[in-house]
C-alpha cells in the first residue's frame, strides 16, 4: 500500500530550482558557450560563471555570428551578381557594308 496522502500536501516539487525544461535550456547554453570558445573554457569555468556574465557572452557571440552570416550572404550575393553580369550572352558584331 502507498503512503497516506495529507490534503494540501504537494509531493511534486518540494524545493526551488530548475524544472526539466529549464535544465535542458541551461545545459544547451553551456554547451554552446564551450563550443564557441573552441576549447578555451572548461565546463566548470562556464557553469560557475555568474549568470549575467554568461548572458553577456551568449549575447555577444550571437551578435558576432549574425554579423558574420550577414557578411557571408552579402559576399554570396555579390559573387552571384558578378557571375550573372559576366555570363550574359553577347551579340556578335555586325559587319557594315
Amino acid at each position: 500500500m502507498g503512503a497516506p496522502s495529507v490534503p494540501g500536501f504537494a509531493l511534486s516539487q518540494t524545493f526551488f530550482g530548475f524544472n526539466a525544461s529549464h535544465q535542458v535550456i541551461l545545459h544547451q547554453r553551456l554547451f554552446d558557450l564551450i563550443w564557441a570558445g573552441d576549447g578555451r573554457w572548461s565546463w566548470d569555468d562556464i557553469y560557475y560563471l555568474p549568470i549575467r556574465i554568461r548572458k553577456l557572452w551568449i549575447t555577444n557571440i550571437n551578435k558576432m555570428r549574425t554579423e558574420h552570416n550577414e557578411e557571408i550572404q552579402k559576399q554570396i550575393e555579390k559573387n552571384r551578381n558578378a557571375a550573372t553580369k559576366h555570363s550574359s550572352p553577347t551579340t556578335p558584331p555586325v559587319a557594315k557594308k
